[in-house]
């Protein structure tokens, strides 16, 4: 059985002194609220987590931006107000978990 294989999508903010990621649940949600905001944006972003990438672009090690890095890119740290922004002003991009195949309990032995 293999496991993996998902797609997923994130958005890419650059800013002045930061790169910002946001991930999206589905890219059909997001095209809908691009068009009419009143759809909440928790049925868009899987959470209100924005990550850093300690400007290596859209890829690199995730890591929780800091109150500081919002504030001073962001001006507020209201997480809503920068999901928002984020949405409206990055570029989105897809990507996929490869396929996975294997074992999932070696301690059964060879089949």
């Amino acid at each position: 059985m293999a496991r993996g294989d998902a797609t997923h999508a994130k958005l890419h903010y650059k800013g002045t002194n930061e790169d910002f990621i946001v991930m999206v649940d589905s890219v059909e949600d997001y095209q809908k609220w691009q068009t009419d905001k009143s759809i909440p944006l928790s049925q868009v972003v899987s959470s209100f987590k924005i990550f850093t990438t300690h400007k290596h672009g859209a890829q690199g090690m995730y890591e929780g931006a800091s109150n500081s890095m919002l504030e001073n890119e962001f001006g507020t740290t209201k997480d809503d107000e920068i999901v928002a922004k984020i949405l409206e002003k990055g570029t989105l991009q897809e990507f996929e978990f490869q396929e996975r195949q294997g074992n999932r309990n070696m301690s059964n032995g060879s089949r």
